[in-house]
């Protein structure tokens, strides 16, 4: 089994092609789980199965976290697949790419460089406050596509000098919140000049914090654009594992169209021989 290991700002990936559906569905949760274990196997945020449209997309962008639980899309995980589309020959320069959220559109900026329009938001609450251990944070909440992959954006004075254990658990319970329906990725930030935030992302399905989120970017710039706290274009987000950045369109209070840029790296190409796995 040929694998590419891909990362896009530090959020990392597995990717594997199967066009020709040889690998059962029920195995790829197991997959995704033995495969992304970073100590015992390749490790990685994820796995991504790259398999035929099945409406009128170039190829259809299968998604397990590394917890083994499937994922509605990842942005930089869609980034990162559109490059490995244009050089396996699967689609030119411009590219859609069917999700479980709906179809995403990939374009090559340049060899490392690839632009993605994110799903739609199906939900917008901008004031959303949650309480946590008897204080009440301020929060708003987004769905990005249907069924939608939710997100909370935090702000966070100081956030680069937080404590990370403490904001480690804070992410947590913010993360299985009663007020979440489906869970969501928790993603802290802080404003840190003109259209420029840093931010950091506890994922759901990872259980931890990421190098990067690509859908948790655009969430945070959506809400900031629609807030009036950034202008929405070319918004530099930071995170750990490098810079990525979004533009908001907007009708009134609707985002109209939300794109991710970002590097795309390909860090690895190989045959699976994990003794362990059983397929």
């Amino acid at each position: 089994m040929e694998f590419w290991k891909m990362n896009g700002a530090g959020n990392d990936f597995i990717v594997l092609n199967d066009m020709e559906r040889r690998i059962p569905d029920g195995r790829l949760g197991y997959l995704a789980k033995t495969l992304c274990e970073r100590r015992l196997s390749i490790g990685a945020d994820g796995l991504m199965v790259v398999r035929p449209a099945e409406q009128d997309g170039d190829y259809r962008m299968v998604f397990y976290n590394s917890d083994g639980s499937e994922g509605e899309m990842c942005g930089n995980g869609a980034r990162c697949i559109c490059r490995y589309g244009y050089e396996n020959g699967l689609a030119g320069q411009t590219q859609r790419v069917e999700t479980m959220s709906g179809t995403v559109t990939g374009l090559r900026v340049d060899r490392r460089q690839y632009r993605v329009r994110l799903n739609d938001p199906s939900v917008m609450e901008l004031d959303h406050p949650i309480q946590v251990d008897g204080t009440v944070y301020p929060c708003a909440y987004v769905e990005l596509g249907v069924p939608g992959l939710p997100h909370a954006a935090v702000p966070v004075k100081d956030l680069a000098e937080a404590d990370e254990t403490a904001l480690r658990e804070l992410g947590r319970k913010m993360r299985f919140h009663p007020s979440f329906p489906k869970g969501a990725n928790v993603n802290f930030y802080e404003i840190v000049g003109r259209d420029h935030v840093f931010e950091r992302t506890f994922e759901r399905g990872v259980e931890d914090f990421t190098y990067a989120c690509g859908t948790g970017t655009g969430s945070v710039a959506a809400v900031l654009t629609l807030l009036g706290e950034v202008s929405g274009e070319h918004v530099q987000v930071d995170m750990t594992g490098g810079t990525l950045y979004i533009d908001v369109y907007r009708t009134g209070e609707r985002i109209t169209d939300l794109f991710l840029t970002g590097p795309t790296n390909i860090v690895c190409k190989g045959t699976v021989t994990d003794e362990e796995l059983k397929i």
